[in-house]
């Protein structure tokens, strides 16, 4: 639904990036393997970059879809080959490369979900670092350091708090903050920070609250992001 309101669809997806494995960052994955196969009018295998135990999660959606599976090969004759991933996992470094557009990966620190990675995606001479769940670290700041743009995840800390819930308060030391997130832009010099995957989701007005706590602390442009947000570099 979200790739078609983007103007793409799934023959347009060739490569899928996850920076982690929990559920609420994966939870399309196996739509994205269905639908991807399922259209296809070749047999093309997704390519899957993701940190260590993205093959294991791979293989495992795709025995949870194998029901799934045999009902569409039965109703298309057609259809005569089984949805695969080539899974690539990785931690730093150059993770992939056509000589158009270069990713590069680097750890960070959501712990204890572990491994995780964010990624520096570069080309024509512009960088967006996408960050993921993490909080700051070395690794963030290597792939953020002059960015174009700067993509992280965010809670609003006095918001959390203010829920009495000792299970919600745990999420307060894994994942960024607006400040950490304004600290790292300021740090790493980068042109823009978006804010995204908001927690708890902001009241409908509320919004530029979150950007203004940021701008307190850092200089560039702020952008707090609705899904399908587009950024001109």
């Amino acid at each position: 639904m979200r790739s078609a309101a983007a103007g793409t669809g799934p023959l347009g997806i060739h490569t899928v990036l996850l920076t982690h494995l929990h559920s609420d960052h994966t939870t399309d994955f196996n739509d994205i393997v269905t639908m991807r196969w399922a259209m296809s009018p070749t047999e093309q295998p997704l390519r899957v970059i993701g940190p260590v135990g993205t093959r294991r999660f791979a293989d495992l959606t795709l025995a949870m879809l194998e029901g799934d599976i045999g009902y569409r090969m039965a109703h298309h004759r057609d259809l005569a080959w089984r949805p695969t991933c080539e899974v690539q996992e990785v931690s730093d470094g150059v993770v992939f490369d056509d000589g158009a557009v270069k990713i590069i990966a680097a750890p960070t620190d959501h712990a204890p979900v572990r491994p995780t990675v964010g990624y520096r995606v570069e080309t024509e001479g512009r960088s967006v670092c996408i960050a993921g769940d993490t909080v700051p670290c070395e690794g963030l700041d290597q792939i953020a350091a002059g960015a174009d743009v700067y993509v992280q995840t965010v809670i609003r800390t006095s918001l959390v708090r203010a829920i009495p819930s000792s299970r919600l308060q745990d999420i307060l030391d894994y994942h960024s903050s607006i400040e950490d997130a304004a600290a790292t832009a300021a740090r790493a010099g980068v042109s823009t920070l978006v804010l995204t995957h908001l927690v708890p989701p902001p009241w409908p007005g509320t919004e530029e609250e979150w950007g203004d706590e940021a701008r307190a602390i850092f200089a560039g442009d702020v952008v707090v992001a609705n899904d399908l947000t587009e950024l001109e570099l």
